[in-house]
């Protein structure tokens, strides 16, 4: 990306808070008016000693200057540090809106420690960025008037300054892109050390039962080397850069001792003007360091919001969403949810994944929906809750089309139960009421009990609470004020057998007042669904009960055969006898 971009971001970022920083910048220029007044106030010292003239005032006014210069000083940088803190904040927030607002394949094309990285250290960096503009428009003023001034002193000893500013600023130039360069690796180094080390960590017990410890800390570890290569790289060139600046003020400290010395000794410069000019050329030494800093900063802030500006391809979902209020729920006997001639793929790029697809999901009952591996059920889901749009067809929900719906409404009509159910932070009840916080005491009792889960107060964490407790509490969360369409991405995966029968009782009721939907993976709920869809390679293939399909279609009877399913075997659609254990026998 080029660097007026990545500019560009950074001062987009920095935008919002300009009045803030235009009285830093009014700041910094009183304190370098007082700044670059001292030395002549010192030279009105030295020729007043000199004449026998009174000192107390012009002692008065230096020391006036002073403090006038320390306080000023102090109030711009309290003003700046709480400027970069709040812009940092700005932008991790505007990052963390981005997430959440974007569509879900967007996100899951990116690495989530990648992804964190952005809002961490990405931001940090705009710290010390954001008070840069301010640091070179106050050095570059407060080099010029001490130059100027030195002008006004003596010209001589000014043009050797020159030259050794000159040669100090050259090598700067050559050398401060390099820490850009530098700056962007190591940021793109950390975030691949974020990446592998979420990835592994969340893998931690297959990492452990593969012995794959040593080769997983090993990859992890080459990238937190790169990360170090480069920011020592960086480091290098910017102390290269440090050490010719202070090299080159000293020698040419040296060099106008030297000269002016001579000059003094010659009667050619009094020796107060040698002083105060000597003066002025420690200040230098202010104005160099001030520059290298905030050009530092400002290399490694614009090598920072080239990251976070790659972050504007995290597209929010559909920019052509319904209003707030959607219609209400519609009533009778015709499909809650309909596709038509829906095609769907994952980007302009990749191949068409559904193909076509026209289907009606009844207003009551439990539909299934079966098939092999890439047949497209996790898809069709996606296109369902709305985290994927139809690249063609139509999707209708009690026979409004999906975009008349804004997405919280219409995901409001549907609950969803997906197979790797994250546990958050909290207690059991706190889990159950994430999609309705406003829940009571009593509707999460109900639920839970339904589920046969136990102590809404029980405190969770992620590494002791079992697969089945997961999923069970993301059947209890979706079964929470009753949805008009429950979607459960097999929701006896991984619950055990004494629990099989109460979870499957749990959809059997749901189904006998609402729409349930389910990816099947388990035999009790192929046997129990009303009806059941076919799919392969992204077409619905069959359609119809589990008896009807196991006489007429193929892949339908080849896929219960894999599930040992005996071609006689009739779904047990109610009671309390069903036995989910029967299915597994021929």
């Amino acid at each position: 990306m080029p660097d007026t971009t990545r500019l560009g971001t950074l001062l987009a970022v920095l935008r919002p808070h300009r009045r803030t920083m235009a009285l830093g910048l009014v700041l910094g220029m009183i304190g370098n008016a007082a700044g670059l007044a001292t030395p002549l106030v010192t030279k009105w010292v030295l020729d007043s000693f000199s004449g026998g003239v009174e000192l107390a005032g012009p002692i008065t006014v230096l020391g006036g200057l002073v403090v006038v210069g320390s306080a000023i000083t102090l109030w711009q940088w309290i003003l700046l540090g709480t400027l970069a803190e709040r812009i940092v904040l700005d932008a991790r927030t505007s990052i963390i809106h981005r997430y959440f607002r974007a569509r879900i394949g967007d996100l899951q094309a990116r690495p989530t420690g990648e992804l964190v990285t952005r809002v961490t250290s990405d931001t940090g960096l705009l710290h010390q960025a954001s008070g840069s503009i301010i640091g070179l428009i106050n050095a570059g003023v407060g080099l010029i008037g001490t130059l100027i001034l030195m002008a006004v002193l003596d010209l001589v000893l000014l043009a050797c300054t020159l030259a050794a500013v000159a040669v100090v600023a050259a090598l700067m130039i050559v050398l401060l892109p390099r820490i850009g360069i530098a700056q962007t690796a190591a940021q793109e180094a950390v975030g691949r050390l974020g990446a592998n080390l979420e990835g592994a960590l969340r893998a931690i017990r297959t990492v452990k039962a593969s012995r794959a410890e040593t080769r997983q800390s090993g990859r992890i570890i080459g990238d937190a080397r790169d990360a170090a290569t480069h920011s020592i790289r960086a480091a290098r060139v910017a102390a290269t850069v440090w050490t010719i600046a202070w090299s080159g003020i000293n020698l040419a400290v040296i060099l106008i001792l030297a000269i002016g010395a001579w000059r003094a000794h010659a009667g050619i410069l009094e020796v107060s003007t040698l002083v105060a000019f000597l003066l002025y050329v420690f200040q230098l030494m202010g104005p160099i360091s001030e520059l290298t800093q905030n050009l530092t900063a400002l290399q490694a802030g614009i090598a920072a919001a080239g990251r976070i500006n790659e972050l504007r391809s995290l597209h929010p979902e559909s920019a052509h969403d319904a209003p707030a209020t959607s219609p209400a729920a519609a009533a009778g006997s015709d499909p809650i949810l309909t596709l038509r001639s829906v095609t769907a793929r994952y980007g302009p790029d990749a191949p068409t994944v559904l193909h076509g697809i026209d289907l009606d999901i009844p207003r009551v009952g439990h539909t299934a929906i079966v098939g092999p591996s890439g047949a497209g059920k996790t898809t069709l889901f996606s296109l369902l809750l709305r985290f994927l749009e139809p690249e063609d067809g139509q999707l209708t929900l009690d026979d409004r089309p999906y975009r008349q719906w804004s997405h919280h409404d219409l995901r409001g009509r549907l609950a969803y139960v997906e197979q790797e159910t994250p546990v958050l932070p909290g207690t059991i009840a706190d889990n159950v009421r994430f999609t309705h916080p406003d829940a009571t005491d009593d509707e999460v009792r109900a639920v839970l009990h339904a589920v046969r889960l136990g102590d809404l107060d029980t405190t969770l964490s992620a590494t002791e609470v079992s697969g089945g407790q997961r999923q069970r509490i993301a059947l209890a969360r979706a079964l929470l004020r009753t949805p008009d369409v429950l979607l459960l991405d097999e929701a006896t995966a991984q619950v055990d057998g004494l629990t099989e029968a109460a979870v499957q009782d749990c959809v059997r009721e749901r189904a006998a007042h609402g729409a349930v939907v389910t990816i099947a993976h388990r035999l009790s709920t192929v046997l129990d669904a009303d009806r059941i869809v076919v799919l392969e390679d992204g077409r619905v293939r069959a359609q119809g009960d589990h008896t009807s399909l196991y006489a007429t279609d193929d892949l339908y009877r080849r896929l219960v055969q894999a599930l040992r399913i005996s071609a006689d075997q009739q779904p047990a659609l109610s009671g309390n006898g069903h036995n989910p254990g029967a299915a597994r026998t021929r």
